[in-house]
């Protein structure tokens, strides 16, 4: 029956969208009706509405459906939607104030003359445009009232032209920022958590271990993360769209001429294209720089890009009267004036001790005042010229208020699908496909193809993704990352604003196209450009690094990079030591031969041993990445062999597993059923006849096991635990090598801080003797307090402690606390005197030795990796890594 009301649930949305009912009503109400008619049917049937779900009820649907709407309006943690109205109101705003327009003449003039310049000049223009408005139909419109006659006036083909207008005007929804990478980020953190535990599941069924190790762990993305992802493909997609310009103009000239610009390029020409093409760019810069910088959230780069969208359309909206630009000069001085003020001097209204902070501040305050006054001036003049503000506001409240409430929708569609057991039978089906992980990529990447020839984006966006995604996600043979995903689904849905009948860019552009134009024209021209992004889609899926280099790059280089022992970057910090070890294993050798020599006589002895032991953990560090080399090796030599052997056995687990959930449901309508049972007696006979039946099933499974499984599955998971064993063997060596070193040159290096602390006993002493007990309390705990921090400097802490305890007591014992810091006197003289003699005659080699070892032994010992290393970490993580034999 739960099979029946999934058909039923899609007839009715398919039958609402159909009909012309507004997506964020069909969505919601095909679920509704749904959920009420099974509810109907189980009270009916059985006496029980619960009866025909498969997962919870209409309670459970119902207390989902609050959960969802509360997750999007009310959870602060949930911010990534934020963005959306932020980046919506930057596209109307720089589409109403005519920027598009101002771009498309000016390129046009500029790339004229280039063979299939005017195609190549509206891919650019839509390059730029999907960089700043990301508006697909104001993008299409304006190409086609503007560019479309030119094209056809100059002897362009009307299919070409239609395409090209048609395909650069759907950039906006792959080239950040934009309101699909938005919604898929915010859709795929959700799908993450969904697949970590199914994932966290299938390592405890396959391995009985109760924790996964983090490295397989899956990560999150986020909708910074997806922008940076989607910046490379977006910008391969461009160079596509004019390399196939380029080379119809050259193949066919006649229909794609280059035209000669009437007048010449002279310095008022050079100005124009520069007002024109600049700030767009500039803003470009500000709201993804910032971003890929790490200096601002998605969400304050959105609010960077509305302020700044303000400011353009401030001046574009008087543009030839006198003062048109004098508020965008006011913001750009604030700008550079606070960036000037911020780079001399760190300014920070809690703490103005000196003259200097208080000049800084003031400046400070005087550069926001004029931006604050350029943004209000910007938005005062928007709101005064053909009232552009209110426009803007009411366009983008539509908007936003629009997907808002699609994506309620949609949540309560995908949550009646998974009542009904939909997702388990879409897992079910995909995971029972031969191929692996890839054939049921490819499969999910065609229907949404296919879907969006029908569906629009944000509809396939929210529908699609959250039944699929975790289903992919959770798949450790591919192990592909959530950014990844999100990029190649984002490309998938592209297609849907050029794929007839139902492409959106197509009816925009019907809407405005002359019509000597036939729509079988624009249908011919888009299919080229269809094809060049299923291109597109096949060299991002083939090279992953294209998605996730950039991310990778930007998190490991930023200020809140993760540390190097993150166990994440283990497995390419280890690839990274061991080619070091190989291109400099003797220089890295003689460092620590050099270091063994040294003389450290001057070294107290706990000190000198901890010293000694560390370099000789050093000393071991080759051998055991040789190891480590060396079990790898076994491992990779024996997968070919095993992994076939592992599949298959996996997945007769598998459907075990799946056997055994549905004899536990049978069990329980058994249990159930009866004269006193919710279920009638008939329908327990009918699952204690199924639950006979799947047993044998489940036994027929079981028998196929090939027999070789326990001794090649036992073989190569000891070659597995070997590989693991060598790894954490070294990992324990290098901090072990590392970590005393560092404590040790700290500690040298201490001196002279320990000298200061001199005149402070001696304050201490003098206060003994003439001040209160309490007198001298107050000024024992800040002076303990600073030789505490000071490395190597814990006797002489606990010498001025014996002090303070002893005037602490009931009776204070000034004797007993002179004596105390008589010794803590004693110590200081000492350890200064032995820091003094090391810090001439070990110190020098001491930090000779560790630079020699610092990207190698010492990696993990950093606070963050430094740049050569994070790149190269970057680059290898980069690329998706089979973990599958693991599970």
């Amino acid at each position: 029956m739960e099979l029946i009301f999934i058909i039923v649930l899609i007839a009715v949305m398919a039958y609402a969208l159909g009909s012309g009912y507004p997506v964020a009503f069909a969505l919601p109400g095909s679920a509704i009706v749904t959920i009420a008619l099974a509810s109907l049917a189980g009270y009916l049937m059985t006496g029980n509405v619960d009866a025909y779900f498969s997962h919870g009820g209409p309670i459970q649907w119902l207390s989902a459906g609050v959960t969802n709407f509360r997750g999007i309006y009310w959870e602060a943690e949930r911010d990534t939607l934020i963005a959306i109205p932020l980046f919506v109101f930057m596209g109307i705003m720089l589409q109403r104030s005519k920027i598009a327009e101002d771009l498309l003449v000016t390129m046009a003039q500029l790339f004229g003359p280039v063979p299939g310049g005017l195609g190549i000049s509206v891919v650019f223009v839509g390059a730029l445009l999907a960089a700043t408005t990301g508006i697909v139909g104001a993008t299409v419109v304006a190409m086609g009232l503007i560019s479309l006659p030119a094209m056809l006036r100059n002897g362009y083909s009307p299919a070409l032209a239609t395409g090209t207008i048609a395909a650069s005007g759907t950039l906006g929804q792959i080239i950040p920022p934009s309101i699909v990478l938005i919604i898929l980020a915010d859709q795929l953190a959700s799908a993450v958590d969904q697949a970590s535990t199914t994932r966290q599941a299938l390592y405890k069924a396959s391995t009985g271990e109760l924790s996964m190790p983090a490295d397989f762990a899956l990560t999150s993305t986020s909708a910074g993360e997806m922008f940076l992802g989607a910046l490379v493909p977006g910008l391969l997609l461009v160079g596509l769209y004019m390399l196939f310009i380029l080379g119809f103009a050259f193949m066919r000239p006649k229909m794609a001429p280059a035209v000669v610009r009437e007048g010449a390029f002279d310095r008022a020409f050079a100005w124009k294209v520069f007002i024109t093409l600049v700030p767009p760019l500039a803003l470009i810069f500000l709201v993804l720089g910032s971003i890929i910088l790490g200096i601002a959230t998605v969400n304050q780069a959105g609010a960077i890009g509305a302020i700044g969208a303000m400011i353009m359309a401030g001046y574009r909206l008087r543009e030839d009267e006198k003062g048109a630009y004098r508020p965008a000069i006011l913001a750009i001085l604030a700008i550079l004036g606070i960036a000037l003020i911020v780079s001399f001097h760190a300014v920070n209204i809690k703490r103005v001790e000196t003259s200097a902070d208080l000049l800084a501040l003031i400046l400070a305050i005087i550069a926001v005042s004029m931006l604050l006054i350029a943004i209000c001036w910007s938005g005062w003049r928007t709101l005064k010229i053909e009232e552009t503000l209110r426009g803007v506001m009411i366009e983008t409240a539509k908007t936003t208020s629009l997907v808002f409430i699609i994506l309620i929708g949609a949540a309560m569609l995908t949550a009646a699908f998974r009542s009904f057991g939909g997702e388990d039978l879409v897992r079910e089906f995909l995971q029972g496909m031969p191929g692996g992980f890839w054939s049921q990529f490819v499969i999910v990447m065609l229907v949404i193809f296919v879907l969006g020839f029908f569906l629009d984006f944000i509809e396939i966006a929210v529908v699609v993704v959250p039944i699929v995604s975790p289903i992919l996600l959770a798949d450790p043979s591919a192990n592909v990352t959530a950014v990844w995903l999100g990029v190649m689904i984002g490309l998938n849905i592209q297609t849907s604003f050029l794929t007839p009948p139902f492409g959106f860019a197509l009816f925009y552009l019907r809407g405005v196209a002359p019509a000597s134009v036939k729509t079988i024209a624009m249908y011919k021209g888009v299919i080229a450009f269809i094809s060049l992004q299923l291109i597109a889609l096949a060299i991002v899926g083939l090279n992953p690094a294209l998605v996730n280099y950039l991310p990778n790059r930007v998190s490991l280089l930023s200020e809140t990079a993760p540390p190097p022992k993150n166990p994440r970057l283990q497995v390419c910090l280890e690839e990274y030591a061991a080619e070091r070890y190989a291109t400099n294993g003797a220089g890295i050798a003689a460092a620590i031969d050099a270091a063994v020599k040294l003389d450290a006589g001057m070294l107290p002895e706990d000190i000198a041993k901890n010293l000694a032991g560390s370099i000789e953990q050093a000393g071991k560090a080759a051998g055991l990445m040789s190891e480590i080399v060396t079990a790898n090796a076994a491992v990779e030599e024996a997968t070919p062999g095993y992994k076939p052997l592992h599949q298959q056995v996996r997945a007769i687990e598998r459907d075990i597993r799946r056997i055994d959930l549905q004899i536990d449901e049978l069990k329980l309508i058994v249990q159930r059923s009866g004269p006193n049972g919710i279920y009638s007696q008939a329908r327990g006979e009918r699952a204690k006849a199924r639950i006979v039946d799947l047993e044998a099933d489940r036994a027929e499974l079981a028998s196929q096991v090939p027999a070789n499984w326990e001794p090649e599955h036992k073989a190569f998971s000891a070659l597995q635990k070997a590989d693991q064993k060598a790894r954490l063997g070294y990992r324990r060596t290098i901090d072990q090598a590392y970590e005393p070193l560092l404590e040790v040159l700290a500690t040298i290096r201490a001196g002279d801080q320990l000298q200061a602390m001199s005149a402070d006993l001696d304050a201490l002493v003098a206060s003994l003797q003439n001040d209160t007990a309490e007198a001298f309390l107050e000024k024992i705990d800040p002076v303990r307090s600073a030789i505490g921090e000071i490395p190597g400097a814990s006797k002489v802490r606990n010498a001025v402690n014996d002090a303070r305890k002893a005037m602490r007591s009931t009776t204070p014992d000034p004797a007993a606390a002179a004596a105390a810091l008589a010794e803590a006197g004693t110590l200081l003289a000492s350890e200064v005197a032995w820091r003094e003699k090391a810090s001439t005659g070990l110190l020098p080699g001491l930090e000779t030795y560790e630079a020699a070892i610092r990207n190698t032994i010492g990696l993990r010992g950093q606070h963050r990796l430094p740049r050569t290393q994070a790149l190269f970490v970057a680059s290898c993580s980069s690329h998706h890594r089979d973990v599958s034999l693991s599970f």
